[in-house]
């Protein structure tokens, strides 16, 4: 990952402890005003998330959540829990202030590999106004399932086979 996208380091994901909930709190809720607003919709759950949840999600074996530090700051996160053959991908979320620099990325790309070796496929969900995101998703070999209703906009639902990225992000 040294050189990919920009970055003059290598992206190495850790895997976060319950120690680690307020940051990961506090990175969760800066992250994702920018899809709130994009949706109009404040009460996205990365925002409304409270600490307690935080902290559970954190304590549950089954639901790993990979972050990258810059020093000793958390600058990014993606948690991934496992049902049967799936990898449910969830709350991807940088820092504001180095979004767009590869990170999201290579965190999800680290995170898919680190998965269970039983998950076959991953899925997730982002909003219909979440350009940049469904750009990365796209990019990663993520495609459209189908959509759901939520507020005055859609979910869009996608899913990948384990393995499949285009050959430039690899």
């Amino acid at each position: 990952m040294v050189g990919q996208l920009g970055h003059p380091r290598a992206v190495t994901p850790e895997l976060l402890t319950e120690a680690d909930a307020g940051e990961l709190f506090t990175l969760q809720r800066a992250a994702y005003l920018s899809e709130a607003r994009a949706h109009g919709n404040f009460d996205l759950p990365p925002l409304v998330e409270p600490l307690a949840d935080v902290r559970a999600a954190l304590a549950d074996p089954a639901l790993p959540v990979w972050g990258v530090r810059d020093g000793h700051r958390l600058i990014a996160t993606v948690r991934i829990r496992v049902r049967g053959d799936v990898g449910e991908v969830g709350r991807l979320a940088v820092a504001p202030d180095r979004q767009g620099e590869g990170l999201g990325t290579e965190l999800l790309l680290a995170a898919e590999e680190l998965a269970a070796s039983a998950v076959t496929r991953f899925r997730l969900f982002t909003g219909e106004r979440s350009a940049g995101a469904l750009r990365l998703y796209a990019r990663l070999g993520y495609r459209e399932t189908h959509r759901s209703p939520e507020a005055d906009y859609e979910l869009i639902h996608l899913e990948k086979p384990r393995g499949r990225a285009p050959a430039a992000i690899r």
